[in-house]
């Protein structure tokens, strides 16, 4: 299993390894979330993952930041140094005034003095209602005011609370908005990419601006109640996948590097984790990669729960501007 290889981002110079470990999860009924996070950070980093993804929203920055301690003292690493570590401002605390305390919160939650890369995790805001239906959390939907946000995450940078800051969930038009307002200009879009929801105009766009793409759900996120198994069983990637000798996840993610996309992937299995860091000793053909290019693209992730009428994005073409 060779090493990961880095790229650079280039706003920053920031070197960023170019598969990262994701821990969006959902919990197992019986098990211990944050025992079996931890875990599986301590498993991927003896497995020579560096680089770990998270968010406030995904309950998994408190594990996340154990795992380091514990790395950290077991001698798996000599230095926080070596990992790099992405969050995201959620929803809720996407507000000028709000995204310092945010950041701030997630630092203490990880134990750590400053994140690589800080993101905003979608572009829309969300405010609780002071009374829920039947016990439970219900939010109202507002437009975020992209100069007020982007401010105070480029004052995260300049504190030296992050080292680099990007987005999340942005198409083109509203990473050219944040373009036109911004000093320090996002390093990364993080956005769903895989062989089926290939991206190319989106992709075409962040790279001729110097943003890399980072992928979530390169896989389809099969198992989760977002994702599907459309991915994975495709046929295409099955018919590459057996020709190479690979799993149809090694395919996927081998196409991605091949694009220039990071990828963020997301296995507590043990054998799958190694699986997928062995993807850069071989390549695909041109001709498995035009195979690649004729598969039906659609986008897996609608995100429905933004939609409203009483909201920004009045329908799914709106939310997406068009890019569905």
């Amino acid at each position: 299993m060779g090493s990961i290889p880095d790229c650079v981002l280039r706003w920053s110079g920031q070197r960023m390894p170019v598969v990262g470990f994701g821990t969006a999860s959902e919990i197992v009924e019986g098990s211990d979330f944050f025992t079996v996070t931890k875990q599986a950070v301590l498993q991927a980093i003896k497995l020579g993952y560096r680089h770990f993804d998270t968010a406030s929203l995904y309950g998994s920055e408190q594990p996340l930041g154990e795992a380091i301690v514990e790395a950290l003292s077991l001698g798996l690493i000599k230095s926080r140094n070596e990992l790099f570590i992405t969050s995201k401002l959620w929803c809720t605390q996407a507000y000028g005034d709000l995204v310092l305390p945010a950041l701030k919160t997630s630092l203490q939650n990880l134990k750590l003095d400053y994140l690589d890369l800080y993101l905003i995790h979608w572009p829309i805001c969300l405010k609780q209602r002071k009374e829920g239906v039947s016990g439970g959390k219900e939010y109202d939907l507002f437009p975020m005011d992209f100069s007020s946000v982007w401010a105070a995450m480029e004052d995260c940078q300049r504190l030296g609370l992050t080292k680099s800051i990007g987005l999340s969930n942005f198409t083109c038009k509203k990473v050219a908005d944040i373009l036109s307002i911004a000093k320090i200009p996002p390093v990364v879009n993080q956005v769903e990419l895989n062989p089926l929801w290939q991206q190319k105009k989106l992709k075409d766009f962040c790279h001729g601006n110097g943003i890399l793409l980072q992928a979530y759900s390169p896989l389809g996120a099969v198992g989760t109640k977002w994702g599907s198994n459309r991915v994975m069983e495709c046929e295409v990637l099955k018919e590459i996948a057996k020709v190479k000798g690979k799993t149809v996840a090694q395919v996927c993610l081998r196409w991605a590097y091949e694009e220039g996309v990071i990828v963020i992937v997301k296995s507590f299995n043990a054998e799958r984790m190694k699986q997928n860091l062995e993807i850069m000793d071989w390549s695909l053909s041109e001709d498995e990669l035009k195979m690649t290019q004729h598969i039906p693209q659609s986008r897996g992730i609608q995100a429905e729960a933004f939609v409203s009428e009483n909201g920004p994005f009045k329908t799914l073409e709106e939310l997406w501007d068009g890019e569905i």
